[in-house]
Formats: C-alpha cells, structure tokens, sequence
C-alpha cells in the first residue's frame, strides 16, 4: 500500500479522503452530513492509502496545540477491509509524528474499534461518549 497525505484541500488526495469518508460514515453509518463535513478540512492534514492506485483507506490529522496531535476520520471502504490497511495508514501517521517530535497522539475511537486500536499502542482514557449517534471512547497512544 502507497500511503500519500496533502495539507487543507486543494488536492487530489484531499478529494480521495473525502469521497472514502462519505461512502463509510454517511453511506454505511448513517452520519449527517452537516456532522461529517464540519467545514474544518481546510486546517486537517488528509492521508490516504493506495492500492493499485485506487484509495482505500483515510485519515485526518488535527493538529493540537503543544507537540500533539488528534487522528479522525479514519476509515476503510468495505472492499478492503481486513487487510491491515488502515493499521498500515495508522502506523504511517505515528511514524511521521515522532518524527516530527510529537509528544501526545489521541483519537476518539468507535467502540467497536476500540480492540483494533489497541493491538496498534492505543489505551483508552475517559469515559465511553457518543457523537453522531455512535459510542466513542479517547484513546492516546503509548509506545512500549
């Protein structure tokens, strides 16, 4: 897999994340749009991973203030799930991260993700919450 990423959204790799996140969280999940699309890709950095050129997986980095940084809008279109894509897209993140001296890297993960987050350095904090109708629980990631 061909991991590319792309600052705000003037780009062809913004394009590919945001046609990944509507397929899966408004197509499949059922997610408003107004909640998805909340009018802050423009500040996010957008990764994308590539198979035979064709995107499959995405994720959106938030920058915090203070070395840290926030991952959302993680998502695998259902053809390439269960492949390892988005642990190989997570991994990347983490990797560019460190090297860039973050110190802290949260998400707020889907509960039913909670388990594949975990495999990858990821403990939960916090308490279970919802947003868009799903329940979510922050988790931080913590090398061993």
């Amino acid at each position: 897999m061909e991991c590319r990423m792309a600052w705000g959204k003037l780009n062809p790799c913004y394009d590919d994340a945001l046609a990944i996140r509507k397929e899966v969280f408004i197509g499949e999940q059922g997610i408003d749009p107004k909640i998805e699309l909340d009018g802050t890709d423009e500040d996010k950095m957008h990764y994308v991973g590539y198979v035979d050129d064709k995107p499959v997986t995405t994720a959106r980095i938030d920058m915090l203030g203070g070395n840290r940084v926030k991952i959302q809008r993680v998502a695998t279109v259902a053809s390439a799930r269960k492949h390892g894509y988005a642990g190989e897209l997570i991994k990347q993140i983490i990797k560019d991260a460190k090297s860039s001296d973050v110190a802290h890297i949260e998400l707020d993960a889907q509960l039913t993700a909670l388990a594949f987050y975990e495999e990858l350095g990821f403990k939960p904090v916090g308490e279970p919450f919802e947003e868009a109708g799903i329940q979510h629980r922050t988790v931080a990631y913590q090398e061993d």
